[in-house]
């Protein structure tokens, strides 16, 4: 068996009681950093056997890990931070045990994207996560127009002030969250316009950087309205206008109540 594991995105007290003893049982755990791992197996008061599994060996421990899956064995998945294979190693080990019929289980847990687009106030409906953000001028200024939904990325503390300059270019009035530190003991969250946000970063800060950018809102409009026009097909075949709001909701993200007193 192949468990994968999330692990805290600072705060090790973060980690879940279900990882911690799946730690303790595998017969062995792949780490990225073994001595960023240790720290938390030791906090915990966890014994394992460590063996790393990062970029640059992920092709040749999954060769050579994989038999013992078969065999067997049961392996333990973990990166640095958060959970393995987003944005971090651990898809190509989890689609070679897959193809191998090795069962794959997944234990959920903390989760930069997920906490910061929470901390944002955007969520609430449909987002996307980026990974990490393209370098360069020319693929920020590509990429700005292709942004309608909610977007949560990655981003170095270097290159921030350039990457909210780029935004603000293109939209200065759109939403924008960084999350810096999250979890950790200097957390913060700064929100504002693009131009605001800008203006606070014009220096690269310090810390692990979460950039959440909020929907358009032209975009926005333009879903609502495909929403009430969905809703109002669904009443018109004879579905209460209720059940037609609850459906509706569901697939858009959109606030139930709201799209029900928007078809009256």
């Amino acid at each position: 068996m192949l468990v994968v594991c999330a692990t805290p995105i600072g705060n090790l007290e973060d980690v879940t009681l279900r990882v911690l003893a799946e730690l303790r049982a595998a017969d062995v755990v792949l780490c990225e950093d073994t001595r960023h791992t240790r720290r938390l197996l030791e906090r915990h008061g966890v014994e394992a056997r460590l063996v790393s599994y990062h970029e640059h060996n992920e092709a040749a421990r999954t060769h050579e890990l994989l038999p013992r899956l078969v065999a067997g064995e049961r392996i333990a998945l973990v990166s640095d931070a958060g959970m393995p294979g987003v944005s971090d190693p651990g898809a190509r080990i989890v689609r070679a045990a897959l193809d191998a019929g090795v069962t794959v289980t997944v234990l959920p847990g903390p989760s930069a994207v997920e906490t910061a687009l929470v901390a944002s106030g955007f969520g609430g409906g449909a987002f996307q996560f980026l990974g990490f953000l393209p370098r360069g001028a020319a693929a920020l200024a590509a990429l700005w127009p292709t942004l309608s939904l909610v977007s949560v990325a990655f981003e170095s503390p270097q290159r921030l002030p350039a990457t909210l300059r780029s935004l603000s270019s293109f939209d200065a009035s759109r939403e924008v969250a960084v999350c810096r530190e999250l979890t950790k003991k200097f957390e913060e969250i700064v929100r504002g316009t693009a131009s605001e946000v800008a203006a606070r970063f014009a220096e690269p800060p310090k810390g692990e950087i979460t950039l959440v950018v909020g929907a358009a809102a032209s975009a926005s409009a333009a879903v609502e309205s495909e929403a009430l026009a969905a809703l109002a097909e669904l009443v018109a075949a004879g579905i209460p206008r209720k059940r037609a709001a609850e459906l509706v909701s569901s697939l858009t993200g959109l606030s139930r109540n709201a799209l029900y007193r928007g078809s009256l």
